[in-house]
């Protein structure tokens, strides 16, 4: 889906996909949708509603001076939102983001409008899907620093280091340079290499382990994703060819990505590789998802999603396979989908590395 570029195409794009509905107006509370139409910054804080006519970010008095340079909306400051938004929305149709709103919250506004709220679901993030210049433009510059803090921090991983230790050297290497994390950082070393969601922890890193590190940096909210898997010293046969399979996978896979192509159509590409190599039931996950002000977002890539690939998306492409309780590997790259095919935006080597001991 084509993404609208500049605000007021943000907004229209908005009120025709609520309009399809039977809504007249929108209440925002995503925190990376409240973002994506607001440009303010503490997101979590606020919320955006969305009318035929007008829209404004909602937040409180903490946030005057922020919201007023920040906003592209216009600011209403508030300690009652709900009770502004029933009032300002009158008697028409107000929708909510299913997935933004708990229950409690629905009730609440419910009782301030007096009359049920239309529940949608995911209204805005397909909208967010195609980049503009811009949010790419971002997710460059968290892609290259990612790329730099992986090759400042490899430094560090060495027999009787502990996974928190290369964990907290790459966030500062990022924070030093004016990013944030995008998300927990990833080092799982030896059998918690098994682990696809390994989030560093102090056991101590052993010759002879396999080390998987996934991370990425944020820049100005949008978020990297970059996967890679090391040697320290020798490691088996097994692990070895282990590693060979999931590379060929993955390289195949980012060669396949182009405009028109499906998420289920690029996930049989790695998954045809894995079954060739025979560890195809080691492969527990999808083959990857969109990244942007979220890090999971979409298009999805799996077996399971029909979604179509367009210039200004970026995915990413990560095959892994995990023996439970031994070893693991994952090599992920953020891709860019370009008119002509894709590019790569992660840099880092993925040929096998064995680490100095």
């Amino acid at each position: 889906m084509s993404q609208p570029q500049r605000r007021d195409d943000r907004l229209a794009a908005v009120r025709t996909r609520i309009g399809e509905h039977g809504a007249d107006a929108v209440w925002v509370r995503d925190p990376a949708n409240v973002r994506w139409l607001s440009g303010f910054t503490s997101p979590e804080d606020g919320s955006v509603l969305v009318t035929r006519d007008e829209a404004w970010l909602i937040t409180d008095g903490r946030y005057i001076a922020q919201a007023e340079a920040e906003s592209r909306l216009d600011v209403e400051i508030t300690r009652a939102a709900r009770a502004w938004v029933a009032e300002t929305v009158g008697d028409a149709s107000l929708a909510i983001e299913v997935e933004a709103t708990t229950v409690a919250e629905l009730e609440d506004l419910e009782s301030e409008l007096g009359r049920a709220a239309l529940r949608l679901r995911s209204p805005i993030a397909p909208l967010r899907e195609v980049k503009d210049d811009d949010e790419i433009r971002r997710l460059r510059q968290a892609a290259a620093l990612t790329d730099a803090a992986l090759a400042h921090g490899i430094g560090t991983v060495a027999p009787g280091v502990r996974e928190i230790d290369v964990a907290l050297e790459l966030e500062r290497y990022i924070r030093q340079r004016g990013g944030e994390l995008g998300f927990p950082i990833v080092v799982a070393s030896g059998l918690r290499s098994s682990m696809p969601h390994g989030v560093a922890t102090t056991k101590a890193i052993e010759a002879g382990e396999l080390v998987t590190i996934d991370f990425g940096a944020r820049v100005e909210g949008y978020t990297a994703d970059m996967t890679r898997t090391f040697a320290v010293g020798e490691v088996s046969a097994d692990e070895r060819a282990l590693y060979d399979a999931v590379l060929e996978a993955e390289q195949a896979a980012v060669r396949a990505i182009e405009p028109g192509r499906t998420g289920q159509e690029l996930e049989a590409v790695a998954r045809e590789v894995l079954e060739r190599h025979d560890v195809l039931d080691l492969f527990p996950h999808s083959l990857g998802h969109g990244v942007g002000l979220k890090i999971h977002e979409g298009p999805r890539l799996s077996t399971a999603s029909d979604d179509v690939l367009e210039p200004g998306m970026l995915v990413t492409v990560e095959p892994g396979t995990y023996r439970p309780g031994r070893y693991g590997v994952r090599i992920e790259d953020l891709v860019l989908v370009t008119a002509d095919g894709h590019e790569v935006l992660s840099t880092s080597d993925r040929a096998f590395r064995s680490l100095p001991t």
